[in-house]
């Protein structure tokens, strides 16, 4: 009980770094309830003037997707995107604990699941571009469901796989150390280092190239910014959008990519596992692709706009990580992204260019930014990765050698 307090304190302190009379909208599993009221205590200590909780249920979406009738899922209702809208207006933090079954989804007609995203993501697109801007603060993490720790750890009794995801997750978070909050200030000034040293290089483009496939160059822009850890939100003060992170990031040029990329762990994206899946990319774009499993979820996510098939983030991970180290597949994009080397598809964040917050989407355009309703991380991290750095004169640098940074 006391980590799990802890746990809920670093979210509220670390994660959204709550201010004094500020909102908390907080996105939960209803199996989760236990937790999320952890949270609300946490939050309403720190001075939250408020804390407003929207309960999810995977069950109930479910059942949604198989029985209602097809015309549905093209909707978003108007009081939902209000909601959000309005919110971020007054300058609420926004916490989601995602936790979800990656199973849950298995045999729905992918077509209603991805027409439903896209009906969610236009609807709240103006919400979505100011949260990638940092306009307002935000932070996704994670605590374990039954059905979610069973997938992790298949074959143990449900409580005590409850327990091990549960373990995992706090050492993943550093919630098993005396002190999480100064745990995560020395985390913090980790990635600082990495930080400085992709920002000083100023590359030109990364080679990435491993023994199961990969063989990818992708352009960087001019004026890129690579980030770590915590970020300044538009009022000045730092939140962690991700707990956990281990990942320096920045934006490519979204014309630039050119090669091969294979996938190093499974994908669960909206409840359905895409495995063994590789991209062709030419000048940019998606040109070719395949799949062992989750082939049609996969032709979805990539047909839902043009952007869908170019990249929209570029994440460095070591892997040599918390939990890297911890040899679990998560099935939970959150940790497995925070295990791996990894790209997105679908839109970049603005902050990753000098600029970008101030730029339209013309702009954002011209400077190589890609644009899309989606962002979907997938991972390509191996132990034996090499990722060279190419300078604008062609002169190379290690970045990575045996899956780990060079400077650590």
């Amino acid at each position: 009980m006391e980590m799990m307090d802890k746990y809920a304190r670093l979210l509220i302190k670390t994660g959204v770094n709550i201010q004094q009379g500020q909102t908390l909208v907080l996105s939960c599993p209803i199996e989760c309830s236990d937790f999320a009221h952890r949270v609300q205590k946490q939050a309403y200590q720190a001075g939250a003037r408020e804390v407003v909780i929207r309960w999810g249920d995977e069950k109930s979406a479910r059942i949604t997707y198989d029985l209602a009738p097809s015309e549905i899922f093209d909707e978003f209702p108007a009081w939902s995107k209000t909601f959000y809208d309005d919110y971020a207006a007054k300058g609420a933090a926004f916490l989601t604990i995602l936790a979800t079954d990656p199973d849950m989804m298995k045999g729905v007609d992918p077509s209603r699941i991805s027409r439903q995203a896209k009906a969610r993501g236009t609807a709240l697109e103006a919400y979505r571009s100011a949260q990638m801007s940092n306009k307002h603060t935000w932070c996704v993490a994670s605590v374990p469901t039954r059905a979610w720790a069973q997938k992790v750890f298949p074959g143990m009794a449900e409580p005590l796989a409850v327990e091990a995801l549960w373990q995992a997750i706090l050492t993943a978070v550093r919630v098993d150390q005396h002190d999480p909050v100064d745990a995560w200030h020395r985390h913090q000034e980790a990635l600082d280092v990495r930080v400085k040293f992709l920002n000083d290089a100023r590359f030109a483009a990364l080679r990435y190239r491993n023994a199961i496939g990969t063989d990818l160059t992708v352009k960087l822009p001019d004026n890129h910014i690579w980030f770590g850890g915590g970020d300044e939100c538009a009022k000045g003060y730092v939140f962690m959008a991700n707990l956990p992170t281990e990942e320096v990031f920045t934006a490519p040029q979204c014309r630039g990519a050119n090669g091969r990329l294979v996938s190093s762990m499974p994908l669960n994206h909206n409840g359905n596992l895409i495995e063994d899946f590789w991209f062709s990319f030419k000048d940019g774009v998606v040109v070719d692709y395949g799949a062992r499993q989750g082939l049609s979820t996969l032709k979805e996510l990539l047909a839902t706009d043009e952007g869908a098939r170019m990249l929209g983030e570029v994440a460095l991970v070591p892997h040599d990580s918390p939990i890297s180290n911890q040899g679990i597949p998560f099935y939970n994009t959150l940790f497995d992204e925070n295990a791996s080397c990894h790209f997105a598809l679908g839109k970049a964040y603005p902050t990753c260019v000098q600029g970008g917050t101030d730029m339209d989407k013309e702009q954002l355009a011209a400077a190589g930014v890609n644009d899309s309703l989606i962002h979907v991380d997938f991972m390509v991290g191996s132990a034996d990765l090499a990722i060279t750095g190419i300078q604008k004169d062609g002169s190379e640098l290690p970045v990575f050698i045996d899956g780990n940074f060079v400077i650590r």
